[in-house]
């Protein structure tokens, strides 16, 4: 990874690179100059942001929010209902995701308000395949992996299929893209799970460290093989020697996620370590090895933006998993923000420790923050980014919006009202004990059904 040094362009990049690799970092040791430049960006352009409402776009009626949630609710059962009969041929399945595109876009652009040219960028550039080809590889790679963990890989790669539209690239499933993303249930989620001891995951974290820079060493369980498979299906489409920062984009997010642990696991005051800080490096180093692993190499403004997109995204997903990291003990911006209550809330009085704070305030500048990174997408032109940067625009305030109404009980009710104003549904439409949360499984389902209709490896393995 090339080094950047603080210099104001006519682009209005703040860095120019150098050719000058920086180092890769080791447990504990400080971050690259690049690291430190861009953990400088993204910091100053959050306390930059405003903490008053942010403008959200629509607002819609009580009337129109029934009238979406029953255009959902019946997409959905037409879904189930489509699975009572899976198909059982390629042509059955070829005219099922047919009558699925239909009936999706039809929703999207009456629930959305979608219009034709941001469908069209979607399904003409090759999304909907890649989305099935990486459930098809993700089973093959390990026929025990969980549909939830495969979800929860798949959002990382279709991130990557955005970079690949952003980048001019054919949008397809890559080596590099199944591995990096399938490196989330196997190693991230590993290193976030509560019920595994500190002990065992910098164990882990420090083989991983070693093994990413290169050293050859046996696996010390069938997780750590299925995670060194990862890895060097990775190098084998990007040599460490011909794309130096592919190697150390992946050694910057492992470094990041490690001091994860090591600070943040800890029941400690924010004020003793960097909970920002940690956050905007963890993020921000994860969407960036997304951007070297799609492209080997980046422009620095478009360095600049990935980065900021990956604190924004880090930022988002511990917005949604407030009250499970709070219970959990994790240390986040929002988990040590929100509002204490009941048990939680005396101890704090009698510890003479804050009390908390609604997480209006915060999520303001989260979303004014969100509109300042996207600023930055100026730096993609190629023919079908602009309707596909409405679209990411678009995801972002609706991915907020509903993360708000999870947590609603952590916010003012002003704000909660004001918020529920700007999404095409209300908050109890969404709930995770939803009949719609609950339908989410069939969608899944069908997905996994797309997956196995075909024999061949997207990836020819």
């Amino acid at each position: 990874m090339r080094i950047l040094l603080r210099q104001t362009t006519q682009e209005g990049s703040r860095f120019m690179p150098d050719n000058t690799i920086a180092a890769a970092s080791v447990p504990g040791e400080a971050m690259s100059t690049q690291g430190q430049q861009l953990l400088h960006l993204v910091t100053d352009l959050w306390w930059e942001s405003e903490t008053y409402t942010a403008p959200l776009g629509p607002a819609y009626t009580a009337n129109e929010q029934g009238h979406n949630e029953a255009s959902l609710a019946h997409f959905q059962e037409d879904m189930i209902a489509e699975m009572q009969h899976p198909p059982r041929t390629r042509d059955e399945v070829a005219a099922l995701q047919q009558r699925v595109s239909v009936a999706a876009a039809a929703v999207a652009t009456l629930v959305l308000g979608l219009e034709e040219r941001h469908l069209q960028v979607v399904t003409a550039n090759g999304f909907p395949q890649a989305v099935i080809d990486f459930a098809r590889e993700a089973r093959r790679f390990d026929p025990t992996v969980s549909a939830a963990d495969v979800f929860q890989a798949s959002r990382n790669a279709w991130t990557m299929y955005g970079m690949q539209l952003l980048l001019d690239l054919p949008v397809h499933l890559t080596p590099a893209i199944f591995a990096y993303s399938m490196l989330y249930p196997y190693s991230d989620n590993y290193l976030d799970d509560p019920v595994s001891s500190e002990q065992a995951k910098l164990a882990f974290s420090e083989r991983l460290h070693w093994r990413l820079r290169g050293e050859k060493m046996p696996p010390a369980n069938k997780h750590e093989e299925k995670v060194f498979a990862l890895l060097a299906m990775i190098e084998e489409q990007s040599d460490p020697q011909r794309y130096p920062q592919v190697q150390a984009s992946l050694l910057a997010i492992h470094a990041a996620q490690d001091k994860s642990i090591r600070l943040l696991r800890r029941n400690v005051s924010p004020y003793e370590v960097d909970v920002l800080g940690i956050t905007f490096e963890k993020g921000g180093a994860s969407v960036l090895a997304d951007g070297y692993l799609v492209a080997g190499t980046l422009t620095p403004a478009q360095v600049e933006f990935m980065f900021g997109w990956g604190a924004l995204m880090q930022l988002l997903d511990d917005l949604q998993d407030v009250e499970a990291d709070s219970q959990a003990g994790l240390m986040t911006v929002f988990a040590k923000s929100k509002p204490r209550s009941g048990w939680e809330a005396l101890l704090g009085r009698l510890s003479h420790a804050s009390a908390g704070w609604p997480l209006d305030a915060i999520t303001n500048r989260t979303l004014h923050f969100a509109y300042r990174v996207m600023e930055r997408l100026d730096c993609f032109t190629t023919p079908d980014s602009e309707p596909f940067k409405e679209l990411m625009r678009r995801a972002v305030v609706l991915s907020m919006l509903g993360a708000i109404g999870n947590a609603r009980a952590l916010y003012t009710p002003a704000y909660v009202r004001e918020m529920e104003r700007h999404l095409p549904v209300r908050f109890s439409f969404l709930g995770k004990h939803s009949p719609f949360a609950r339908r989410q499984r069939s969608l899944m389902s069908m997905i996994e059904t797309f997956a196995q209709s075909g024999a061949s490896s997207a990836l020819g393995l």
